[in-house]
């Protein structure tokens, strides 16, 4: 496993990272939880990545579970806050990011996470209020770092306007070979503003796997075929978008390695990302995927991979 720094921050991330998006405390049970965090260590992920959103809670208490035995220090653990935690629970407000910490910390079993992220933009709250209260976070030694998960070029620009206020350190997009929107505006602010990229869905929710075939029936054990998980990848289950896929194959054969490894080797190539967060039912899929630290691949096939996904679009809905 190879690890990058994680924008002006001292962290140090693994470039494959482990989320919990839809699986632990939802769609995957304790056991297969635990049994892949153990895997994740063993093969040298050290970056953990959560929500407080995710499951109402189910998925950062599931962690706290989990990690409770290992020492504090030999893992990064990033939560966000902003999603509705209850009718009334939700937002950035000052109210909220403080009463939403403490929850989170309780629930992970820790005294700080090392970055304390923005799931997404506050509009109904004041950006000072936000960046204000994320830096009461920080200085109470609650979090380490902050960060924010899809904002846009704007909203970015006027934190790092406000002064007197922590610095973000992480974006966290979705980004992959078929979602591309992040190269336009926010990987060249985020780079020259000391934030480094936290990829979520390098894998198009499993697609770029390979394993999802144009008019085959969605195999049995994937997250498509999940009552609990399958929801929310059905845009990417368009015809057009599978043959293209099937496509790639051969392109990650001469490469030397699976769809998925190709896959994720394309969005490290991007100095800018520091990790990708991938998720897992099964130890035997983080094994897979972590392979694809430090993978070299000519860019060339990358070149051919990207031509062949230019023009597919992932349906509205």
């Amino acid at each position: 496993m190879k690890y990058r720094k994680l924008g002006a921050s001292d962290l140090e991330v693994s470039e494959i990272s482990l989320g919990s998006w839809l699986t632990y405390g939802v769609g995957v049970k304790e056991d297969a939880a635990r049994a892949c965090v153990d895997k994740a260590f063993d093969l040298g992920v050290n970056f953990i990545d959560t929500a407080n959103v995710y499951g109402r809670g189910a998925a950062e208490s599931v962690l706290g579970e989990t990690l409770a035995g290992r020492k504090r220090d030999s893992y990064i653990l990033a939560t966000k806050v902003f999603g509705a935690m209850s009718d009334t629970d939700k937002g950035l407000s000052r109210v909220q990011i403080l009463k939403q910490i403490d929850a989170s910390l309780t629930r992970l079993r820790t005294d700080y996470v090392d970055l304390y992220q923005c799931h997404r933009y506050d509009t109904e709250t004041p950006l000072e209020e936000t960046m204000e209260a994320l830096s009461e976070v920080v200085r109470a030694g609650k979090a380490r770092w902050i960060g924010f998960s899809e904002w846009s070029p704007d909203q970015i620009e006027a934190a790092f306007a406000i002064p007197g206020v922590e610095r973000f350190v992480s974006s966290q997009p979705q980004y992959s070979l078929l979602w591309r929107r992040p190269e336009a505006k926010v990987i060249p602010i985020s780079a020259a503003s000391g934030v480094s990229q936290i990829v979520w869905s390098p894998l198009a929710q499993g697609v770029l796997s390979g394993k999802y075939r144009p008019g085959a029936a969605l195999p049995a054990d994937s997250r498509g075929a999940s009552d609990s998980m399958g929801n929310a990848m059905q845009t990417w289950l368009e015809p057009s978008i599978l043959e293209a896929v099937q496509k790639l194959k051969p392109l990650a054969e001469e490469a030397g390695c699976s769809l998925s490894q190709f896959s994720l080797a394309w969005v490290l190539r991007e100095p800018n990302v520091a990790s990708a967060i991938v998720g897992a039912s099964r130890p035997e899929q983080l094994e897979e995927n972590a392979a694809a630290s430090g993978l070299s691949v000519d860019p060339a096939l990358f070149a051919k991979a990207e031509a062949i996904v230019a023009d597919v679009r992932r349906a509205v809905r």
